[in-house]
């Protein structure tokens, strides 16, 4: 029988390999996903575009550190790309609204279909990746500063005497930090302001709400603004956690439809619940447990292989069949949000 060194060593590999990195990614997810929802309760259509749009905003983000290191100016131990959002944002949410009056305007003035407009943003899909990849290239960059972790594996070791050490990147606690801030804040925007009422009453009923005075044309602007914030910050935290790769952005479109659907597309509440579901499956089911296993198993039985139940090649596949089974499922979510 594992005795209380060996349980509270298995515990923290977990903690460490496990629950960290999937409450992080998952935090990714869950704002990349509310960003999709988003677009998709208000504007009725699902936007293939919003995972380049977050490798837009990553781009936007790298440039204007670049920028603020050149000058001097960081953010202490704090990674610069904090600072950098605030502009990365405005000029993201610029670029969102332009596509929108360039492109998506046209179909909805002829209340086109809403397959019209997903092939749409399709279009504007490869048309923001190859933005990217020109500015950017297609190599890895990583662009964080400042001090690397929050919690480091040996001085961890030597406080606690275990022999499995926990180490908390600075880039992982500032991804579930700022996700908590920017849901709260968002939540309280669309329940408490008046703003926020106009774009709920416009995603429930549109003819209603036009009768009721709201402008649409305002309600599809702080739409993109939100959607643009969002993918900036959710593209930013993901690059601070892993590193930026344009090519990233667009598999990540499969995990982050994923999360939405599970949780009801055009549910916020979904969206963020989604995000953490797919996330865990996606890193639960890719670890291999042998060490794990080997702390709480006895000595005779202790496993000679991975225990793995898919390699980490198939981290998108587990996102797809999640999808999949869904949307066979049950359509319309956990939070019963719209149907495809």
């Amino acid at each position: 029988m594992p005795d209380a060194t060996d349980i509270l060593n298995a515990l923290v590999l977990m903690t460490n390999f496990v629950f960290v990195p999937a409450l992080a990614y998952g935090s990714q997810l869950a704002l990349g996903a509310l960003g999709v929802t988003l677009v998709f309760g208000i504007l009725r259509f699902a936007n293939f575009a919003h995972g380049d749009l977050m490798a837009f905003g990553a781009t936007m983000t790298i440039l204007f550190t670049w920028l603020l290191q050149a000058n001097g100016i960081t953010f202490g131990v704090l990674p610069t790309a904090l600072l950098a959002l605030v502009p990365a944002i405005v000029v993201t949410a610029i670029v969102a609204i332009l596509i929108d009056k360039a492109v998506f305007s046209f179909y909805r003035k002829r209340r086109a279909a809403p397959v019209v407009l997903v092939i749409a943003s399709v279009g504007v899909m490869f048309m923001l990746s190859a933005v990217v990849r020109f500015i950017m290239g297609t190599e890895d960059r990583r662009f964080t500063d400042g001090e690397r972790f929050l919690v480091r594996a040996l001085d961890f070791k030597k406080w606690s005497g275990l022999d499995e050490g926990l180490a908390i990147q600075t880039t992982q606690a500032i991804t579930v930090v700022v996700t908590i801030a920017v849901v709260t804040a968002l939540f309280l925007f669309l329940n408490r302001t008046r703003t926020g009422k106009a774009m709920r009453a416009y995603s429930d009923n549109e003819d209603l709400a036009l009768l009721s005075g709201i402008n649409p044309d305002r309600i599809v602007m702080v739409t993109w603004i939100i959607a643009a914030a969002l993918a900036t910050i959710a593209g930013a935290l993901y690059g601070l956690d892993k590193s930026f790769k344009p090519f990233t952005y667009l598999q990540l479109l499969l995990p982050i439809f994923a999360a939405a659907i599970v949780g009801g597309i055009g549910q916020p509440v979904g969206a963020v619940v989604g995000g953490y579901i797919v996330a865990f499956s996606e890193v639960m089911l890719t670890y291999a447990y042998k060490k794990f296993a080997t702390y709480l198993a006895p000595e005779q039985y202790a496993p000679e292989g991975l225990l793995q139940f898919l390699s980490t090649d198939y981290k998108f596949a587990i996102s797809f069949i999640i999808l999949v089974l869904v949307l066979l499922i049950r359509p319309t979510g956990i939070f019963r949000g719209k149907v495809l």
